[in-house]
């Protein structure tokens, strides 16, 4: 007897495939500082603005994407946002001058990426399945460590070996590649299928059709509301330092760091990709603890460790891989990005319907962080002549993270949200 498979994990894999593609798009400038300052001559405080922008609105965008895809649909949304990846990675290879660098991989990579970020993952996750949703979260969300894989180590190679301007090109292609993918699978509702939520019952099926009104309008009605509450700003202030001390400082400085201590740069992006691997098992196993265990207290170890972890760093570089450096590769992998499950759960809980816009918010702060880090080591770096003070930092900024976290008001009934829309 033939089982068909739920209309869910095929909009599941359409995410995935889409989620690997914008990670790996908007990772791809963080391998391309030294060869852009070797051509260019331009400093590492001016390219590391490029990345500054890039995160910053790879953030930003996240909320009114997410009310966009209320009323467009997320297969609209995330196609039109896939073109203008390709078009803003395409367009780089013609640049001359460093604010066509801001233009291209900063504004037009930002908000393609930005449209196609983790506030997508509440969407799909919080239409498409009632079931495993926490573990979803998680597959999803380590979709942004895949895309760090897949990409980071084939940039370095092909800038090595080609120049930047390949890569690039391969950026805009693959880009362009995953459009037929996101119109065959991608769905908006289950009802669109004639189905219903994965392990949804009667009770759970409340899903709306598209909303009218402005996008915009929403996303800030849904900021309005959340800010008012203490939960909102605890979740942001943690977020923030999050972005900091991952996309902002290891995503956008190791490979340059490491570079810095002897350290060749495909042998430094193979490690930043390697974080990507085993951030994989630590996102899912996030997920599938995030449907058992209080996400609070699971911020609160992430966070904790994560600090360790990033203040004993500054030691462990060398012209080699040590085996110490193997130990900070898995540590710290496994804890990447495994916050964002819980942190889903908790804007889902807290916030209700408004969770997915109301998580854009938070994941904005996250990039604000990251942005703020971008530029704020690469001004180190410049000045000091490395990247320590960075690190220490950025260790203690997390155990700041983790008290915030515990900080936030346990609600026994899950079905009391602090704020709807």
């Amino acid at each position: 007897m033939r089982t068909r498979i739920h209309w869910a994990w095929l909009v599941a894999v359409a995410a995935f495939v889409t989620l690997i593609g914008a990670a790996g798009f908007r990772a791809v400038p963080s391998v391309l500082i030294a060869p852009l300052h070797e051509e260019f001559g331009w400093s590492h405080a001016t390219i590391s603005s490029a990345v500054s922008i890039n995160l910053v609105l790879f953030g930003v965008i996240s909320p009114f994407a997410a009310a966009l895809m209320d009323r467009l649909g997320m297969r609209r949304v995330v196609a039109g946002a896939l073109v203008l990846v390709a078009a803003g990675s395409g367009l780089t290879v013609f640049m001359t001058a460093s604010w066509q660098l801001l233009l291209c991989w900063g504004v037009l990579v930002g908000v393609g990426t930005g449209a196609m970020s983790m506030a997508f993952v509440a969407t799909v996750t919080g239409r498409w399945f009632v079931k495993h949703r926490g573990l979803v979260s998680g597959i999803l969300t380590a979709a942004g460590a895949t895309g760090q894989l897949v990409f980071l180590p084939l940039v370095a190679a092909l800038a090595t070996a080609h120049g930047w301007r390949t890569p690039a090109l391969v950026v805009a292609a693959a880009a362009l590649a995953v459009v037929p993918l996101v119109l065959g699978l991608l769905r908006d509702y289950p009802k669109d299928v004639g189905t219903t939520a994965y392990g949804a019952t009667p009770e759970d099926v409340t899903e709306a059709g598209p909303v009218t009104g402005s996008s915009a309008a929403r996303a800030i009605r849904a900021l309005t509301s959340a800010a008012r509450t203490k939960t909102f700003w605890l979740l942001a202030g943690g977020f923030a330092i999050c972005g900091a001390s991952t996309n902002g400082l290891v995503g956008t400085h190791f490979v340059t760091a490491a570079h810095d201590h002897g350290m060749p740069h495909t042998t430094a992006a193979s490690l930043l990709a390697l974080i990507g691997i085993f951030d994989v098992a630590g996102t899912i196993f996030s997920g599938w603890l995030t449907d058992r265990v209080d996400p609070r207290l699971l911020l609160g170890a992430y966070y904790t460790l994560r600090g360790l972890s990033l203040m004993i760093l500054p030691s462990l570089f060398a012209p080699e891989t040590e085996p110490s450096m193997w130990v900070f590769i898995l540590f710290y992998g496994l804890d990447w990005i495994a916050t964002v499950p819980p942190t889903v759960a908790l804007c889902r809980n807290r916030f209700g319907t408004s969770g997915p816009v109301v998580f854009g918010w938070v994941f904005a702060s996250h990039q604000i962080g990251a942005a703020i880090a971008a530029v704020g080591a690469g001004a180190i770096r410049d000045t000091q002549g490395s990247y320590d003070t960075a690190w220490y930092f950025a260790g203690g900024l997390c155990v700041v993270a983790a008290l915030l976290s515990l900080a936030i008001r346990p609600i026994r009934d899950a079905s009391r949200a602090e704020t709807r829309s």
